[in-house]
């Protein structure tokens, strides 16, 4: 077994108001004068971690989590189909980053995010290079077009049966744009219809990771219930059927402005919704970072990734 840290709860919660009806919840973890770091939560819509962490040390790290708009314990929620979603994209998760920084007083911190984080925490050191120390990303994604593809349709190759019971969840004249079809049925008012196209996305997303070494749950994402399980597909079908509200490659285009920022990416082999790829192209522009690839993981990680995050981020507590 990997040795982790003491577990570590909150100290400190709290709500930040971003002054379009949206309330942030966030917590404070660790020692309050340690080195701060945020820890961006993927999905999108997942909702960060309940309960102790024994990722970090917390003598020495000052570590904030938070839940990104519409799922956790911030409000509105996703689930609730009177949502506004308008009010929830990339450039407003960027700026609540930002002003939840500013709220609680801290000048530079360490970002870390794996899968959906990932590619949040790029866009936002691009934004903010000057506000981030280091960044560790575990499960490299840039969200591009081609990558979201790829995700809901071009593995499929592996799971034909799988993707063709994802597609004809919707009518046949909508399967052009999946993701948009899957988009207006979480926003119905029914419950039911929204319940229906959840069970049937998580289903899918469970498929993809069901070849990896160490999943051997079988429920990564439809363990999720109830209200929960909704914003998260929701929140996913919304941002990927408008492309995450980023250029197509401006993550890679604008990686020069990472430059000067040490970076560690932490990658799986065997991850079959996320390929390595993306995770390299970083790794061949970004001479600051380095790629480290988990032979024995896939997008749900393994041991081995935790021995490696658990380095790198005592690496980085010492710098």
């Amino acid at each position: 077994m990997v040795d982790q840290y003491p577990p570590m709860a909150p100290y400190a919660t709290g709500f930040l108001d971003t002054g379009d009806g949206n309330r942030i919840y966030y917590e404070k973890l660790g020692n309050p004068d340690g080195k701060p770091a945020v820890n961006l939560h993927g999905g999108p819509g997942s909702g960060s971690l309940v309960g102790p962490t024994r990722g970090w040390d917390p003598e020495t790290w000052h570590v904030i989590r938070f839940d990104q708009r519409g799922c956790g314990r911030s409000t509105p929620h996703a689930s609730d189909p009177a949502t506004d979603m308008s009010l929830n994209t990339t450039p407003h998760l960027i700026a609540d980053i930002e002003l939840l920084r500013e709220h609680l007083g801290i000048e530079r911190w360490l970002v870390k995010g794996g899968s959906w984080g990932a590619t949040l925490s790029l866009a936002y050191a691009e934004q903010h290079p000057e506000r981030v120390s280091e960044m560790i990303i575990p499960a490299v994604t840039m969200t591009r077009p081609e990558e979201t593809d790829w995700l809901y349709r071009g593995v499929g190759r592996f799971f034909p049966e799988a993707l063709d019971r994802f597609q004809k969840h919707v009518p046949e004249d909508e399967r052009d744009d999946l993701l948009a079809a899957y988009a207006r049925l979480l926003a119905s008012p029914d419950r039911a219809v929204q319940e229906a196209a959840a069970a049937e996305w998580v289903r899918w997303e469970d498929t993809v990771v069901s070849l990896e070494p160490q999943n051997t749950s079988g429920d990564h994402y439809s363990s999720r219930i109830d209200d929960a399980r909704l914003a998260f597909v929701r929140i996913c079908a919304h941002y990927f059927s408008n492309n995450a509200w980023l250029e197509d490659g401006q993550i890679l285009r604008d990686i020069h402005k990472l430059h000067g920022i040490p970076a560690a990416l932490v990658h799986g082999r065997h991850d079959l919704g996320s390929p390595l790829y993306t995770a390299w192209q970083i790794a061949q522009a970004w001479p600051d970072a380095t790629l480290y690839v988990i032979e024995d993981s896939g997008h749900t990680g393994s041991q081995e990734m935790s021995r490696i995050l658990n380095q790198v981020t005592a690496e980085f507590a010492a710098r």
